[in-house]
């Protein structure tokens, strides 16, 4: 197996075992304090998270890799610095919002994960074009994540 092959499969191994991590903070609230909070309006049902993360941690992979591959280039590790810093922040958000249910808090770190994004998916761009345009749905995503976070800190401030 190629070098290169080898790259993506450990790129998509990063990606989902901090899928798993983030979802094993996820796993109890989703089914016992999640459900009972206010939503905002626009708040997708339940059984479309899964399918959205896991085409968004596909595809975060896959760019990774991609700007891997554009290892000779001086500036790569910056780039992929900036990835797994978002990816840890990624992670971190499941932990305060779900594991510690604090909405408030995940919304200021929300906002952090917001910014990592914007920053690696522009850093992206430099190396492929390619992987900049498979991090903007991820972008656009935790956009709307920020706005559900939001909602859901303003319509549940005294009961969370």
């Amino acid at each position: 197996m190629s070098r290169d092959w080898i790259a993506l499969l450990i790129s998509f191994g990063i990606c989902f075992t901090m899928a798993a991590v983030g979802s094993a903070f996820t796993a109890s609230s989703v089914k016992t304090w999640y459900p009972n909070l206010l939503k905002p309006v626009g708040t997708p049902p339940p059984w479309v998270f899964g399918p959205v993360w896991s085409i968004l941690y596909l595809v975060m992979a896959v760019a990774a890799w991609l700007v891997w591959r554009q290892r000779t280039h001086a500036d790569v590790r910056l780039a992929l610095a900036l990835f797994m810093a978002q990816l840890i922040l990624n992670g971190v958000w499941s932990l305060v919002f779900f594991g510690l249910r604090r909405p408030g808090a995940a919304l200021a770190e929300i906002i952090i994960l917001l910014a990592a994004v914007v920053m690696t998916t522009v850093r992206f761009a430099a190396f492929s074009r390619l992987a900049f345009w498979l991090m903007t749905p991820y972008c656009v995503w935790v956009l709307y994540a920020s706005y559900l976070n939001f909602g859901i800190w303003h319509l549940n401030k005294g009961n969370t």
